[in-house]
């Protein structure tokens, strides 16, 4: 039997994964092992493994991609370049970004060489895409410093992934460069763009873009800054193939307007067949897109969101996505994915689907170290390890308790369990805060003290690492440093 093609290759993974909004249990998550067909690995090349994994969901244009795209991306085929963009709107990467980083680290995988574009040009107009109102203009200065924070993120994940998932002997590993488009868009003459890109986009094409209509109709209407975005996003496109070869774009599903402005301009402008990849957009339980502008991003700088926070917002999820979630953040071969959620299908109980997921998330972002983080806070927080308690450092604990007063205090002779409380000013002074010790309201490194003339004892309500963590009831944390011990 001939192959699928790359059509029906997507149609096929699009039925069995759907989007991403939660909906009922897919079938496949309760096949057993010998009910799930058997894949032949590396099957189809690139395109097609990551059509059956679900992370490319539309390739424009169809027709070509489908008699070239798919060819060009077989196996022992010369490395083509691919490419996409991030506006530096916020210092920060977020989970929605992910996917996209991830399908940039399958190209690399497969041998081809990518380029992370940091928009610090385009970032100053602001993508009108999916917003009802134009963003909040940002100054020169603060886009540069979002710049920074973004290329330094950007470098970690390919540092990450290349140290820690990409095997020695695996093969060709391609090339990964970071660009800011400022070097090329803010060296561009308005004229010569004007008369030179500017004459080849057609305004009919640009005002058809749904996200173009809907700014149109609304009582705010469009600037000319975002209407012109798409334009400056279709340079990009055409900088990076005049100069680096990049025949392929990736971005977002919301982001195939403004790739399919980038593929009209390269090829009116050299002849050359171009390509646009699109992958899923994440969303939150209420459908609502992940990211700054709703408001519910899942930052990867550790300073907004922890490693324990990271790891813990993936351990978090239902069974309703987690398999796909596996198929399009992880490398995990499909096999081993299968493998797991039959194990799960057995022991529910043990989440082993999501622990695993966060795992391979938490150590793309955040290294092997940031995933020992996550698991010491998870071990100290939900299981009440003293051993892990211990082995925390200031910053993890900082991290962890984020909102818990913190207090410096000197061990004295004979302290007890009710000077240290009212020391930290954690109980009222009185009778009251006598009597919440008595009925079992305060524990020390998870242990419940019920005697308030209870003395303090160095490795038991003191650790080694010269902290005690109190807490008040069940959600008031008190972290306690003790000084010259």
């Amino acid at each position: 039997m001939a192959a699928p093609t790359l059509r029906r290759r997507c149609a096929r993974a699009a039925e069995l994964w759907g989007g991403l909004r939660p909906g009922p249990l897919p079938l496949p998550l309760r096949r057993r092992a010998h009910e799930r067909p058997r894949r032949a690995r590396g099957a189809g090349g690139l395109l097609a493994a990551q059509c059956e994994r679900g992370l490319f969901q539309e390739v424009f244009p169809a027709q070509s991609a489908e008699e070239q795209l798919l060819e060009l991306l077989e196996p022992g085929r010369p490395p083509l370049t691919a490419y996409c963009g991030f506006d530096p709107t916020a210092d920060s990467l977020h989970v929605g970004h992910l996917l996209p980083v991830v399908a940039l680290l399958h190209f690399q995988r497969a041998g081809h060489d990518v380029i992370a574009v940091v928009g610090g040009a385009t970032a100053r107009l602001g993508d009108p895409t999916g917003r009802e109102r134009a963003r909040e203009p940002l100054s020169a200065e603060r886009v540069r410093a979002h710049a920074r924070g973004l290329h330094a993120g950007l470098g970690r994940l390919f540092e990450n992934h290349r140290e820690l998932f990409w095997a020695a002997g695996g093969g060709r590993l391609g090339r990964a460069a970071l660009l800011d488009n400022t070097a090329w868009l803010g060296r561009q003459p308005l004229l010569d763009f004007l008369g030179g890109a500017g004459g080849r986009l057609r305004m009919g094409a640009l005002l058809s873009r749904q996200s173009c209509q809907a700014r149109l109709r609304s009582a705010e209407g469009m600037s000319l800054a975002e209407f012109l975005y798409p334009a400056l996003q279709a340079y990009d496109f055409l900088h990076l193939h005049q100069h680096h070869g990049c025949r392929v774009q990736l971005g977002g599903a919301d982001q195939m307007g403004n790739i399919m402005s980038g593929y009209e301009l390269v090829t009116r402008m050299t002849g050359t067949d171009v390509f646009g990849i699109t992958v899923p957009l994440i969303t939150s339980t209420t459908g609502d897109k992940l990211g700054k502008t709703a408001g519910n991003a899942v930052w990867l700088n550790r300073d907004k969101t922890s490693p324990f926070e990271l790891y813990q917002f993936f351990v978090r999820q239902q069974d309703n996505v987690v398999e796909k979630y596996l198929k399009l953040f992880t490398f995990l071969p499909l096999e081993e994915i299968d493998h797991i959620m039959e194990m799960h299908a057995k022991e529910p109980e043990k989440w082993g689907p999501q622990k695993r997921l966060a795992a391979e998330v938490t150590k793309l972002v955040h290294g092997r170290e940031g995933l020992e983080s996550a698991k010491r806070c998870t071990k100290a927080l939900y299981y009440s390890s003293v051993e892990a308690l211990e082995a925390m450092s200031d910053q993890e604990l900082q991290e962890l308790f984020r909102q818990a007063p913190s207090a410096e205090l000197m061990l004295e002779p004979g302290m007890s369990v009710l000077d240290l409380c009212r020391k930290a000013n954690a109980i009222q002074d009185g009778p009251s805060g006598y009597q919440k010790i008595k009925d079992g309201g305060v524990s020390i490194n998870g242990i419940r003290v019920t005697d308030p003339e209870t003395v303090l004892i160095l490795g038991q309500h003191i650790l080694k690492n010269g902290v005690s963590l109190l807490r008040i009831g069940k959600k008031n944390y008190y972290i306690i440093k003790w000084l010259q011990l």
